[in-house]
């Protein structure tokens, strides 16, 4: 069997919890880690780089779409360099399609900041100590800067519905 994400909340006390006030967006979703022993950012490339193929797919089509309107081509999701370990990267580095914020050991943050809104992915990782397991929260906090941010969501918010469910359940696999 699968694990499948769930629905949650941003996790109490962290860093994406501080960004929701004013947010035009936000959701977040929890799994069980399969390898409890990775940091954040360990789990964000986990799953950056088990992107499914119709992912890319449709980031590729979004990529052609907004550079229609004079928006930036944000590559792959999947744009990982597999060599490279977690420990290497800090922040102002790219990883896939954001650039990384912040990094701790048990949350990182990734984002985007364009002239039509700003997107800040939190990978939240919490022990669950006496199971040997740990809880990945990955939340996603949107902040739209003008008309064009909410045309840009109307499409966009649900289809990250279920592309961040999918993509997280490749930390539970």
């Amino acid at each position: 069997m699968n694990p499948t994400a769930t629905p949650s909340t941003a996790p109490p006390g962290s860093k994406a919890e501080a960004l929701l006030p004013g947010a035009y967006f936000h959701d977040a979703w929890s799994i069980r880690a399969a390898q409890p022993e990775l940091d954040a950012l360990g789990q964000f490339l986990r799953m950056a780089m088990k992107t499914p193929r119709w992912v890319d797919r449709l980031m590729a089509l979004r990529n052609t779409l907004v550079g229609l309107v004079g928006l930036k081509d944000l590559g792959g999701l999947a744009m990982i360099d597999p060599r490279k370990p977690p420990s290497d990267y800090v922040p102002g580095d790219r990883v896939g399609i954001f650039t990384l914020v912040s990094k701790e050991e048990g949350e990182v943050l990734l984002g985007d900041d364009d002239k039509h809104l700003q997107v800040v992915v939190s990978v939240h990782r919490r022990p669950i100590a006496e199971e040997g397991q740990a809880l990945v929260t990955v939340t996603t906090v949107v902040h739209v800067k003008n008309w064009l941010g909410r045309l840009y969501m109307l499409p966009v918010t649900p289809a990250h519905r279920v592309i961040a469910r999918t993509m997280l359940e490749a930390v539970g696999s």
